[in-house]
């Protein structure tokens, strides 16, 4: 009950530091609202608005049939250019794509002579250059079949492929991005904070202050953890009801509160990682310099951004040790597919048992830090 009392005692005054400082309020405030916004709406894979030159030597009916087939709000109105001038168009960075029509290519499908169409790609947009040539494919092909009077080409094939789009039917980008954007806020700012209260205190000379009241390392150490993880926490759940279902209007299946309690599983995991690396670093601009590439790997290797199945095997077992990974895992399964506490069970004592490790390195560390500063 005495360690239950300072833990609370430290948590208030934890609470009380945090909301004082300005800049960190405000950083948390803008990553849960403004950015969310802005990512979910800005931030897009998909095919939209692409700028597309097409190079006409032909002039026939069929070749301005391919290009009024080329609409808005996939493709931009195609713009038509000289061969030298879409060379150029694409160098510059210009145009994504480049359609070459050859002479005679309305008479040689007519003929059944096999015209070539060259297409070519700015591959440095890797997505929207994937997805656009096989958009720009299937326009050509279903262009073509009309003219020759096709119909139903697909129901002469030998297969026909039929496609059911689970979990986001209509492939609305910010319905992923926006909940993506707030686990990366999570993972960052927790980080973040619960470091620069550990430093701060450092800094400001008040860990003496500490050391000569009669608590433990661990209360100092789990009152910052409960302290910080309580203020992000609040920040999600407020971001995810105000900004995700309100604003955005992005669908939750499952249930908020499930996920909530993973969410604080995760902040458990990633304070106590903050309260680590703190203990490494001994100023502020050492722990940034630490922390940055913890995020980028954790964000990156995730499966927030890519999915964990294109690694390689050895880079998905290693994964399997951040607590990231299993939190995106639950997260998605939670908010998209509705999954239940009998699906989720296993990422949520996963995340719990990382804290646990980092938890009990932290305070090892961090008891053997105030044993140096005393």
């Amino acid at each position: 009950m005495i360690w239950l009392s300072n833990v609370l005692h430290l948590s208030l005054k934890e609470l009380r530091c945090a909301l004082r400082d300005r800049t960190m309020m405000g950083a948390i405030l803008v990553s849960f609202t403004v950015a969310v916004y802005v990512v979910a709406m800005g931030a897009k894979s998909d095919v939209s608005n692409v700028s597309i030159g097409l190079v006409d030597s032909d002039r026939s009916g069929l070749s301005m049939r391919l290009r009024d087939a080329l609409r808005p709000p996939m493709f931009n109105p195609p713009v038509e250019m000289t061969p030298q001038a879409a060379q150029v168009a694409m160098d510059e960075g210009r145009m994504m794509f480049v359609i070459t029509i050859p002479e005679h290519f309305e008479a040689d499908v007519q003929g059944q002579r096999s015209p070539v169409v060259q297409v070519a790609v700015d591959a440095t947009a890797m997505a929207q250059g994937g997805l656009g040539l096989a958009y720009i494919s299937e326009i050509i092909l279903t262009e073509t079949m009309d003219f020759l009077r096709v119909k139903n080409f697909d129901s002469m094939l030998p297969t026909r492929s039929l496609v059911h789009v689970l979990f986001n039917p209509n492939s609305t980008t910010s319905w992923f991005t926006s909940i993506m954007q707030v686990i990366n806020n999570v993972t960052v700012l927790s980080v973040v904070l619960v470091g620069a209260a550990v430093i701060r205190e450092r800094e400001r000379g008040t860990i003496e202050h500490l050391l000569v009241m009669p608590v433990r390392p661990s209360e100092i150490a789990v009152a910052k953890i409960v302290a910080n993880g309580l203020l992000i926490l609040v920040a999600v759940g407020l971001s995810m009801v105000l900004v995700v279902q309100g604003v955005l209007r992005v669908p939750v299946s499952g249930s908020l509160t499930l996920f909530l309690v993973g969410t604080g599983l995760y902040l458990f995991s990633l304070t106590a990682l903050g309260v680590l690396l703190a203990t490494v670093a001994s100023s502020m601009p050492q722990f940034g310099l630490l922390a940055v590439p913890v995020f980028v790997i954790m964000y990156l290797l995730s499966g927030s951004g890519t999915p964990s199945e294109s690694m390689p095997p050895w880079l998905q077992n290693v994964m399997l040790l951040s607590p990231s990974t299993h939190y995106v895992r639950l997260a998605q399964g939670i908010l998209y597919r509705a999954a239940g506490l009998d699906i989720v069970w296993p990422q949520m004592l996963a995340v719990a048992g990382i804290g646990a490790a980092f938890l009990l390195m932290a305070l090892l560390r961090f008891r053997a830090m105030l044993a140096r500063q005393g």
